[in-house]
């Protein structure tokens, strides 16, 4: 039967290390996944306001499909810098292509930002804001184990009205194979259904690993619309772009750029099983695939079915990691308790992380 890896995180997949860096009176911060060698890699778009970097690298149709590292950030258009210093780091160590026997090697850093410059923080950083410098602590930080809830480009998010996070989680597939999924979690959406504790993710759930909330029998199983006049409003998230979830997933099959592709379009589905509603026009959802190719999936028609295999789990686990990502990022007595306060959309009210 499929398990979580030891760690229960994104980095059970062997090679992969991540690093956050967060600056708490900016309340933002990056996030950096490392891969030892270039990682085959895929991305799929589906929010209306995305904010990237080095997205059509990633196509199967173009000549290097693949990453050094991926790079998540707060701060919207300025946390794209982040990648200059995650490229930065990664160059001074001597990671990444050469073009030319003299160059300095050349990392492929794909990223994508979330709003939250919205969220009280002191954003009032004139020509210098923080990214690059919070990308290189990142991508200095990285280690197989790393904090889950308001860390790296966790720190300032929000999940519709509650505190929003970085979750993790990973399953083993009992064959060799391992899924593994990180979130930053940001959208406009909930992620609790409508009494405010039980998690939209919770038959996914393995081993209480989000407070283990069951809904009642009668609970309604579809999400409130969210009406114009509510507190989202005031806060200005109704707004294209101001609110994202940044996903990445990884395996440890030799998957293709194409493929990884697929297995990016198809973990989109956990966003859908974690979060109502989700790939509004208000968000900017994205998510990265990464293949280490440590395990062959073999050729013929086995190929395909494997392949669908994966990204189903990979849907799954994402699905796990988005509640984790909101539920770590609760006070202690929040999580014990599972007490919420309920608001519109089955979205709970905004609390600090511990």
């Amino acid at each position: 039967m499929p398990r979580p890896g030891p760690r229960n995180l994104i980095t059970d997949v062997e090679g992969l290390l991540v690093g956050h860096a967060q600056d708490e009176a900016v309340a933002s911060g990056v996030t950096a996944l490392l891969c030892p060698d270039a990682w085959t890699a895929g991305v799929d778009v589906r929010g209306g306001g995305p904010g990237t970097r080095e997205i059509d690298v990633l196509r199967p149709e173009n000549n290097f499909s693949k990453a050094h590292a991926i790079c998540l950030s707060g701060g919207s258009v300025f946390g794209l810098g982040a990648a200059d210093g995650v490229v930065a780091a990664l160059s001074a160590s001597g990671r990444g292509i050469r073009l030319a026997p003299t160059s300095p090697a050349i990392p492929i850093v794909p990223a994508a930002v979330l709003h939250d410059l919205g969220n009280g923080g002191d954003k009032d950083w004139g020509l210098d804001p923080p990214y690059r410098w919070l990308g290189i602590e990142a991508a200095a930080a990285a280690d197989k184990d790393f904090a889950l809830g308001s860390a790296g480009a966790g720190m300032g998010a929000m999940a519709g009205l509650a505190k929003g996070g970085i979750g993790s989680a990973s399953l083993e597939l009992g064959d060799g194979l391992v899924v593994g999924a990180l979130a930053a979690v940001n959208p406009v959406g909930s992620v609790r259904m409508a009494d405010g504790e039980t998690f939209w993710a919770w038959p996914w759930e393995i081993d209480g690993e989000f407070g283990g909330k069951r809904p009642a029998p009668d609970a309604p199983t579809e999400a409130e619309p969210i009406p114009e006049d509510s507190k989202l409003a005031a806060l200005g998230r109704l707004q294209a772009g101001a609110n994202t979830t940044l996903a990445v997933v990884a395996v440890n099959a030799d998957l293709t750029t194409a493929e990884c592709t697929r297995l990016a379009m198809m973990a989109q589905d956990g966003l859908a099983r974690a979060i109502r509603p989700v790939h509004t026009p208000f968000d900017g959802d994205i998510v990265f695939a990464l293949a280490s190719c440590a395990r062959s999936l073999g050729e013929g028609p086995g190929r395909a079915l494997a392949l669908a295999r994966l990204g189903s789990a990979a849907a799954d686990t994402l699905a796990r990691a988005i509640a984790r990502g909101v539920y770590e990022a609760q006070p202690s007595e929040a999580r014990s308790s599972g007490a919420q306060s309920s608001v519109s959309g089955g979205a709970s009210g905004g609390a600090s992380a511990p």
